[in-house]
């Protein structure tokens, strides 16, 4: 599976994370490995691709 995701660490500074993931179950639906190889590219936040607003609750 491959994926990209963005966060922001406590000073603000955004990150664009991407890569690939393999995951592996067991019979009972655990988790029985996860192999991954992650990048973090830091960005500005006018670089974001992702842009939602946050639920009222959150």
């Amino acid at each position: 599976m491959c994926f990209e995701y963005e966060w922001h660490d406590d000073s603000g500074q955004w990150f664009r994370s991407y890569g690939n993931e393999q995951w592996e179950f067991a019979p009972d639906g655990l988790m029985r490995r996860r192999l991954a190889s992650i990048n973090d590219l830091a960005i500005a936040e006018a670089d974001r691709k992702f842009r939602w607003e946050r639920p009222a609750s959150a």
